[in-house]
């Protein structure tokens, strides 16, 4: 099981592990809960060049079609292709087998991310 703690997040229910100058990218528990049943997800090509609150692929579930927004900038290095064959595995594994993207983070570009107890306030708000 992933760490929770260990992620950080944005307040578009968005998650990240970075690892150096990696970030791997999901929707949090909540943001999957709310969604309800994914049956769709659109990602963004390998090399596209993201920035931070762009529009970068959907999630469409069948309660409501969601964008995907970027949650930093940087260039994307790899896609989880399990994800798009199967869009149900955002909601069984959010923080494991339902990561969606992996990026290359841009300079200073992790700046400003909120950490665990900061994301779940804003949840609970």
């Amino acid at each position: 099981m992933t760490d929770l703690t260990a992620l950080k997040y944005t307040d578009e229910h968005e998650w990240l592990a970075i690892e150096g100058t990696t970030a791997t990218v999901g929707i949090t528990d909540y943001a999957a809960d709310k969604l309800g049943d994914v049956v769709f997800v659109e990602l963004p090509a390998v090399g596209t060049e993201i920035t931070a609150g762009a529009v970068v692929g959907e999630i469409e579930s069948t309660k409501s079609v969601g964008e995907l927004y970027a949650p930093l900038a940087g260039t994307v290095t790899e896609i989880n292709d399990a994800v798009v064959d199967d869009p149900s595995l955002v909601n069984a594994e959010p923080f494991e087998g339902g990561w969606l993207i992996k990026v290359t983070i841009a300079d200073g570009a992790a700046e400003g991310l909120l950490d665990r107890d900061a994301y779940v306030a804003l949840t609970e708000g």
